[in-house]
């Protein structure tokens, strides 16, 4: 039948042939009977006008149909042509409520999420630029002093440290970036184990004390006695926790709190930080787990991170299968996720 079509070409030579094959066999079949039937000469031609004229309407009802039909996989073949040469400010329309015009809306809805992705990347692709711009001027400058032996000295060792501060930040956000894009394509190497959750959550509790010490804010944690131990990967676990422990330290004033919680739920453990910062707006709060995302305050992005931070937690809690949200808090703010409970 492929071949048959193949063979016909256009759809309105196939529509063609359909009509000729459904209306000649009609039109055989009434002049059949009109010759068996004892009539007169008069009554034959009678017969046979109206033979005529009924197969000439089917036709041009037929025709009509089929004008319609190709006039809409025209225009869908046409929408999409030109989204294929770069246009993006393509609306796809069809004149009838049909199969086309589901075919339409899929088109369009393509052709939506098409421009979303290519914003997206317009957007990270000016991030990356603007937290990259800023410290490589930074290391030109002093590298230039360095070299030139502008400053010498405890200054020349200020420079060297302020460097190495720098290095170490274009560090972690290339780190970040090559976390976020290998999880982002599904490229995880990682194998899963049982954790001890409490023990995971007590170590780093511990290790972001002196960070939290420093800025005044108390850090702890509020763990049930038995706690079943996750599925996970420790060490990226541990990475989801350092995270969104520091970020909360960040945005949390001296003499406030960041509390580390943890109980299971239906098949998982839900593990909560919560702090005492100024919290986060409305607006931002189904933003704040976008790569490089400015919200209008410091609670969606600090200028201390590349923003990345919370992100690259989504992409790990969701590669293990959980679930990761901003949960109601009526100050500061609570961030949950989820990790399944090992068997």
């Amino acid at each position: 039948m492929n071949a048959v079509r193949a063979r016909i070409g256009s759809l309105a030579r196939q529509f063609a042939l359909a009509v000729a094959i459904v209306v000649a066999p009609v039109l055989v079949a009434l002049v059949v009977i009109a010759v068996l039937m004892v009539v007169s000469n008069h009554q034959a031609v009678l017969v046979a006008v109206i033979v005529v004229v009924a197969g000439a309407v089917a036709i041009a009802v037929a025709r009509l149909l089929a004008r319609g039909i190709l006039r809409d996989v025209h225009a869908i073949r046409d929408g999409l042509g030109a989204v294929s040469r770069g246009q993006r400010e393509v609306v796809i329309e069809t004149s009838a409520r049909d199969e086309l015009s589901e075919l339409a809306g899929a088109a369009n809805a393509m052709i939506e999420r098409l421009c979303d992705e290519e914003k997206a990347r317009r957007d990270l692709v000016a991030a990356v630029s603007h937290d990259l711009r800023t410290p490589i001027t930074s290391l030109r400058l002093l590298a230039e002093a360095v070299g030139d032996d502008i400053v010498t000295g405890e200054t020349r060792r200020a420079y060297i440290e302020r460097m190495t501060t720098h290095i170490d930040a274009l560090s972690a956000l290339i780190d970040d970036l090559f976390e976020l894009s290998r999880l982002e394509a599904g490229d995880i190497g990682w194998s899963l184990e049982r954790v001890p959750l409490a023990e995971l959550v007590g170590e780093t509790v511990e290790a972001m004390r002196v960070q939290a010490e420093v800025k005044g804010v108390a850090v702890l944690a509020e763990l049930p006695e038995s706690l079943a131990p996750a599925r996970a990967n420790p060490e990226k676990l541990q990475r989801v926790l350092f995270n969104l422990i520091q970020n909360a330290i960040r945005h949390t004033p001296a003499d406030g709190s960041v509390v580390v919680r943890a109980q299971p739920a239906d098949g998982r453990i839900v593990v909560e930080v919560q702090d005492t910062g100024v919290g986060i707006a409305p607006e931002e709060r189904d933003h704040v787990f976008i790569a490089f995302y400015r919200g209008g305050t410091d609670a969606a992005r600090t200028s201390a991170g590349a923003g990345l931070g919370l992100a690259v937690s989504r992409a790990i809690v969701e590669a293990h299968g959980g679930e990761i949200w901003l949960a109601d808090a009526a100050h500061g703010t609570r961030v949950r996720f989820s990790v399944p409970v090992a068997a």
